[in-house]
C-alpha cells in the first residue's frame, strides 16, 4: 500500500513550534503478525524516506518476519530490541537516544502493552508524529470480542487503522462500526491480499439532526454526543441541545455552574468514568445535588471554565428540569 507518512521533520506539532531537540517519533501499533514490520521494512526501503537523519529503530517485539536491514534505502539506522517491559522506562529511551544520536525514532510496539505505558515512558525531547494501527482482517473480530480493551488501545489515539489480509467476502460495515464506535477521526484502510488497498469511505451521519432547532439526544447516544462534542467543537458551537444527565456539584465547579454529564464505559468495566460538561444554570436550578438527574435544553458555547482548567464546551440552561433516574442497565452510557 503507498506510504502514509513522511520521515521529514515537522514545522509544527500540536500547541507550539517543534524545539530544535525534539525527536520525531513514528508509532506503529498492532497485535503481533499484524503486518507492522512489513510496513517498517518497506518503508525503510523507500529512497525517498531518506533525509540524512539518524534513525533509531526501536523493535519491543519480535514475529516471525526480521527485518532486512541490508536493504534499507535509508541510511544511518540502529537497531534495538526491547522485549522486556522493564526496559520500557524514560532512562533506557534517553540513553538509546544518545547513544545513536538519534535524529528520528521509529517503533514497532508490543500489542500486548497499554499505549499508556509508552507515553509514561517517552522522553520530554521525544514527539510524537505520526501513529498507525495494523490489524490481521482474519483475526481482528475475534480479538475485539475478546480482548476488547487492547484493541480500544490501538485504535483511541491512532491516525489510521490498516486492515491486512482483508478478503471480498469480509464485511468492511463490521469493521468500520468497531472503530468508529472508538473513533470517528481515525483512517480506515482495508488491504487485500495482493496488495490492492482501499480508504473507508462509510458515511458516519450522526443518531440525531444536528441542524434542528433543538438537537435531542437520545439516552443511548449520549457517549457518542460526548465524544463527537469534544472532537468537532465548532459545528456545536451556537446549538441547542436536549439531553438527559446526572449533575455533579462540587466546591471546584464555579459559582452559578453545575456539571452534567453520565458515566461512560468506553471499552470496559474498569474504564468506567464520570465525563460532564460545564452547565451555567442561569437560576434555573439551585438547589441540585451530585447524582440527580436532569433534563437539560442548553445553547453551546465555548470559552474558559474552571471545571476544564482551561476553555472548552460551556452549556447555557435554557430549561432545566428534574427526571426520573434511568433504569440500572441503562445509567451507564456506551457506544454500542
Amino acid at each position: 500500500m503507498p506510504h502514509e507518512f513522511d520521515f521529514k521533520p515537522p514545522a509544527r506539532r500540536a500547541g507550539g513550534f517543534l524545539r530544535n531537540m525534539e525527536t520525531a517519533v513514528f508509532l506503529f501499533l498492532g497485535f503481533l503478525e499484524a503486518g507492522k514490520t512489513k510496513f517498517i521494512q518497506e518503508t525503510l526501503e523507500d529512497p525517498r524516506m531518506e533525509n540524512g537523519e539518524r534513525t533509531l529503530l526501536l523493535i519491543c517485539e519480535e514475529g516471525i518476519e526480521e527485518y532486512d536491514t541490508a536493504k534499507f534505502a535509508v541510511k544511518n539506522v540502529a537497531v534495538e530490541v526491547i522485549e522486556d517491559k522493564d526496559r520500557l522506562n524514560t532512562y533506557n529511551l534517553e540513553y538509546l537516544t544518545r547513544k545513536h544520536r538519534a535524529q528520528r525514532v521509529v517503533v514497532e510496539y508490543n500489542g500486548t502493552w497499554l499505549l499508556q505505558d509508552f507515553f509514561a515512558a517517552m522522553p520530554e525531547s521525544w514527539a510524537i508524529n505520526q501513529m498507525m494501527t495494523f490489524f490481521d482482517a482474519g483475526t481482528f473480530l475475534s480479538y475485539n470480542q475478546n480482548m476488547r480493551q487492547l484493541v480500544y488501545d490501538k485504535i483511541a489515539m491512532t491516525q489510521m487503522v490498516v486492515f491486512n489480509r482483508f478478503r471480498g467476502e469480509m464485511s468492511k460495515e463490521e469493521f468500520h462500526k468497531v472503530v468508529r464506535a472508538i473513533s470517528r477521526r481515525t483512517d480506515i484502510v482495508y488491504e487485500y491480499i495482493g496488495g490492492k488497498a482501499e480508504f473507508d469511505d462509510i458515511e458516519d451521519p450522526l443518531p440525531y439532526d444536528l441542524d434542528a432547532p433543538v438537537v435531542e439526544i437520545d439516552d443511548r447516544d449520549f457517549a457518542l454526543f460526548y465524544s463527537d462534542l469534544n472532537e468537532n467543537t465548532g459545528k456545536y458551537i451556537g446549538k441547542t441541545v436536549k439531553f438527559k444527565g446526572m449533575a455533579a456539584v462540587s466546591k471546584k465547579v464555579p459559582e452559578g455552574f453545575i456539571v452534567i454529564g453520565r458515566y461512560i464505559m468506553t471499552c470496559c468495566e474498569a474504564d468506567i468514568a464520570y465525563d460532564g460538561f460545564a452547565l451555567r444554570t442561569n437560576g434555573l436550578i439551585a438547589d441540585a445535588k451530585t447524582k440527580d438527574w436532569l433534563t437539560v435544553t442548553a445553547k453551546i458555547g465555548y470559552e474558559y471554565n474552571a471545571v476544564y482548567r482551561g476553555k472548552g464546551p460551556v452549556l447555557d440552561a435554557i430549561a432545566v428540569e428534574r427526571s426520573a433516574p434511568l433504569p440500572p442497565d441503562k445509567v451507564v452510557a456506551t457506544f454500542y
